[in-house]
C-alpha cells in the first residue's frame, strides 16, 4: 500500500508539469548544504488561485524550499519555475510576479502603516496617484484603512500582520508566499489572518503558497505537500490524504518501549496486522477500531495501560508515510 501511495505522489507530480500554466512548478528540485541534502528532487506544481501548504517539522526542508523560491538562494540542482520565469536564473523576473512575507517581521514599527507601505511601493516604481490609490485599496482589503496614520508599533501582533500582507500585496503580485503565517498570534488574529487569504483567492485570484509546521493550520489550504528530509512524502487536499488511511487510527499505550515492543508483535501475529510501535504507544489502523480494542484487550490482559481510538488526522498521514511522529524528540527539546 504504501509503495502504490508513493506511486501516485510522483505520477501526479511528473503530470503536472504538462501544464505550463502552473504557477509554480519544480521539477527535480534539489538543495544540499555540503554533505547534507536538504531538497532532494523534489517535483510537484502549484495550481492557479488556490492556497498550497508546504507542512513539515524543523529540518524538512520548507525553510529552504521557500528561500529558494523567494530568489534569496539558487537551487543546486533540477529548477523552480514561477509563472514561467525560473527563479535561478530570471529572479528579477521572478520579483515582479511574487509577494513575500516572511516569519520574521519586515516592518519598522516607528513609521505608521502608510509609511511603510509607501517605501514598499517605491521599490517596485510605484508613486504618486497610483500608489495611493493601491495603498487604499490594499489596507481596505486587509481592514485597516482607518490606521493607515497610526505608528505600526501602535498595532496589535494581528494587525502587524495584517500590515504584513499588505505590504506583500501592494505591487499587486499574483503568487504570494508567506513563511508561518500564524507565528506568534492568538487564535482569533489567526482565524482573521486565514480570512483575509481566502478572500484573496476567491476575489483576486492570487495563488498563496503557506509553510507551516501547525497541522490545523494545514488543514485550511486547499492541497498540501507534505515533506520529510527533504523529500515529497504526501500531495493532496488535506480530506482525500486522510481519507487514504482508511479505517480508525487505534492508539494502545504500555508501560514502557519493551512492553510496545512486545505488544505490536503479539497483535501483528494473533490479528495479521502491521503495527508500528512509537516509543512506548502501539499504533494502527482498523476498521471499527471501538471493536477491536476489546478484542486486543481481552487477548493479552495487563499490558495495555491505555488506550485511543479516533479518526485520522494529517499527522498519522505523516506517520504512515515515514514510520514516525511528526515531532522528534531533539525538535521537542
Amino acid at each position: 500500500m504504501a509503495s502504490l501511495t508513493q506511486s501516485s505522489v510522483h505520477l501526479e507530480a511528473g503530470a503536472a508539469h504538462l501544464e505550463s500554466s502552473a504557477p509554480i512548478s519544480l521539477l527535480n528540485l534539489t538543495h544540499n548544504y555540503g554533505d547534507r541534502l536538504a531538497l532532494d528532487h523534489l517535483s510537484f506544481e502549484v495550481r492557479p488561485a488556490e492556497i498550497f501548504g508546504l507542512l513539515g517539522p524543523n529540518g524538512s526542508g520548507k525553510t529552504t524550499l521557500f528561500r529558494i523560491l523567494s530568489t534569496l538562494m539558487v537551487p543546486t540542482g533540477g529548477s523552480a519555475l514561477i509563472q514561467g520565469f525560473d527563479v535561478a536564473h530570471e529572479p528579477n523576473r521572478v520579483r515582479q510576479q511574487i509577494g513575500i512575507v516572511f516569519q520574521a517581521r519586515s516592518l519598522d514599527i516607528k513609521l505608521t502603516v502608510g509609511e511603510n507601505l509607501k517605501h514598499q511601493g517605491h521599490l517596485y516604481g510605484l508613486k504618486g496617484g497610483t500608489l495611493k490609490r493601491r495603498m487604499e485599496e490594499v489596507l481596505s482589503r486587509v481592514g485597516l484603512l482607518d490606521r493607515i496614520k497610526d505608528t505600526v508599533e501602535t498595532l496589535s501582533g494581528g494587525m502587524q500582520r495584517r500590515v504584513e500582507l499588505a505590504k506583500g500585496l501592494i505591487h499587486s503580485p499574483s503568487v504570494l508566499l508567506l513563511d508561518e503565517p500564524s507565528t506568534g498570534l492568538d487564535p482569533g488574529a489567526r482565524r482573521d489572518v486565514w480570512q483575509y487569504l481566502r478572500m484573496l483567492r476567491d476575489e483576486e485570484g492570487v495563488t498563496i503558497l503557506v509553510t507551516t509546521h501547525l497541522m490545523e493550520e494545514a488543514e485550511h489550504c486547499d492541497r498540501l505537500a507534505i515533506l520529510n528530509t527533504g523529500k515529497l512524502v504526501a500531495l493532496g487536499a488535506p480530506a482525500g490524504l486522510k481519507s487514504e488511511i482508511g479505517g480508525d487510527v487505534v492508539l494502545f499505550e504500555t508501560a514502557n518501549e519493551q512492553a510496545a515492543a512486545e505488544l505490536s508483535v503479539k497483535i501483528a501475529n494473533r490479528f495479521i496486522v502491521s503495527p508500528t510501535v512509537l516509543g512506548n504507544t502501539v499504533r494502527l489502523e482498523r476498521e471499527q477500531g471501538h471493536k477491536f480494542v476489546t478484542d486486543v484487550v481481552e487477548a493479552f490482559p495487563g499490558l495495555v495501560e491505555g488506550i485511543s481510538v479516533a479518526k485520522p488526522s494529517l499527522e498519522d498521514v505523516f506517520i504512515q508515510r515515514t514510520g514516525h511522529r511528526f515531532w522528534t524528540e531533539k525538535e521537542e527539546k
